[in-house]
């Protein structure tokens, strides 16, 4: 059968695309052994290199690659891992001259700079790199900002300051203060910062349960899947989930209307909270504002949420989330969660599509219809300071009594600005809604795609279920009372 050949916004996430299809194959053909050495060659067969300097380099990261798509180092308890053979290709000293330096006779540059690192040669003013100390002063003295700052897209996309350079001039990542949140893997464009995928174990759970005879394997799925697979319908996605295995496909926006309904009564009970929705930014609070941790909700995740129901209703049930957050690959291990069985991303389930022959979008449309308006909205930033609010009233709490004054924070910028002021008790809002990703989970870095269309999309995705309260959404848990 011929698969249409995908669309990504990256020529490194095509790449990951194909070590991972391969990796599904060779599992399918019971060839694990080989895809070491098979998936390098069939990727790169040479004899020209198309990305690197020799096709023998080319080869080795590959293979480097096909190692974290199949669990990555078990004794790396991060999920994020730098391929330190492959990240060789940026510019190390982060101050330079440019073009732009007219050979001024002023020579601020040479007297701003503590070290004496500026030196002026031939007109121009020049940087020994070797005294030079980062400090910027040269930078900013300069009248025609002819001096600049390079900072590596990797330190550049962490916004927590978890990456600094290796001895070797590879980057280096803090583990004490990385969150999982990705930003890295999706803006290095070598591709030299990876997620480790979980895809076998998945294709491991979904294989014993001999097509779901044993035990039933269910499909948890966010929200944001509404906005990923442009070429097909929703429900014909979830028919694709069901052909490559799983039993059933549940919306993880109903476990976000089980937190929103549960979170707006901790919210009255408490006066202040930040959400307990997105892991990132739960494990930012814990890593850098200890003293807000008793602050969090206690609610778990609506992936989480909906996983325990599932099993309260199915015992031997086996639960896989599918969704954008590579944070979510490292919620999962924790040793309170005790409903998701294992996590794939919208990448992998791209993959695992494709290497089973799957046209999606020739497939019928299952229909899902889990979820309220307010859950499904949870996929983007706002979305849940909307759902509680939406929930207070569906508490029948007035307005006089509590009323909630939300602040969304859009991407881990904003809630470490947000979390700052509420450390200091100088934040006028009572409840914290903190997503890592710009856009929320729309913006997640295993998505197949990033783009303002897709806010549009998981609205409309939304729009489909406006006729159900969080209540009627819920009512099937038997938790509202």
């Amino acid at each position: 059968m011929q698969i249409t050949e995908r669309n990504f916004d990256t020529n490194v996430q095509m790449l990951k695309y194909k070590v991972l299809k391969g990796v599904v194959e060779h599992f399918d053909q019971g060839t694990l052994e080989s895809a070491y050495r098979d998936i390098p060659m069939d990727i790169a067969p040479g004899p020209k290199p198309t990305t690197r300097c020799c096709v023998y380099k080319e080869r080795a990261i590959i293979t480097e690659r096909v190692r974290m798509a199949m669990g990555g180092d078990k004794e790396n308890a991060n999920v994020i891992e730098v391929l330190r053979i492959a990240c060789d290709e940026c510019t190390v000293n982060r101050y330079h001259v440019g073009s732009a330096c007219r050979g001024c006779i002023a020579h601020r540059c040479e007297h701003a700079c503590p070290t004496g690192a500026i030196e002026v040669r031939d007109g121009k003013a020049r940087i020994n790199q070797e005294k030079c100390i980062e400090c910027g002063k040269c930078a900013t003295a300069c009248p025609y900002t002819a001096i600049m700052k390079y900072t590596r897209p990797c330190e550049n996309a962490c916004k927590i300051g978890a990456i600094s350079m290796h001895r070797d001039n590879s980057a280096k990542i803090d583990n004490d203060k990385c969150i999982s949140c990705g930003a890295c893997v999706y803006q290095c464009p070598f591709g030299a910062i990876v997620d480790k995928s979980f895809l076998l174990d998945a294709l491991t759970i979904m294989r014993e349960s001999e097509n779901n005879t044993k035990y039933k394997v269910y499909a948890v799925v966010a929200p944001s899947i509404s906005s990923q697979f442009s070429y097909a319908k929703t429900g014909q996605v979830v028919t694709g989930l069901r052909k490559i295995g799983f039993h059933s496909v549940i919306e993880a926006a109903l476990g976000a209307d089980m937190v929103a309904y549960a979170e707006a009564a901790e919210l009255v009970e408490k006066g202040f909270l930040t959400s307990s929705c997105c892991p990132a930014f739960v494990a930012y609070i814990k890593s850098a504002f200890p003293g807000l941790v008793d602050k969090i909700s206690h609610n778990p995740s609506p992936m989480e949420a909906v996983a325990r129901f599932i099993k309260q209703t199915d015992p031997t049930a086996k639960c896989v989330f599918v969704g954008p957050c590579t944070a979510k690959k490292m919620e999962f291990q924790q040793e309170h969660i005790t409903g998701i069985d294992c996590v794939i991303t919208f990448e992998e389930l791209q993959a695992l599509f494709d290497a089973r022959e799957v046209n999606v979008e020739n497939l019928e449309e299952s229909l899902l219809d889990n979820a309220s308006y307010y859950g499904r909205i949870f996929a983007r930033s706002g979305g849940l300071s909307d759902a509680v609010a939406e929930a207070l009233k569906e508490h029948g709490i007035p307005e006089d009594q509590f009323k909630a004054n939300p602040i969304a924070c859009d991407g881990i910028e904003e809630c470490k600005i947000a979390l700052l002021k509420a450390n200091k008790n100088l934040l006028p809002n009572n409840f914290i809604e903190g997503m890592a990703c710009v856009g929320g989970c729309i913006g997640g870095a295993a998505c197949v795609t990033h783009g303002p269309k897709d806010k549009t999309e998981v609205n409309k995705y939304g729009q489909l279920a406006k006729e159900k309260t969080i209540l009627d959404a819920i009512a099937v848990t038997q938790i509202a009372k």
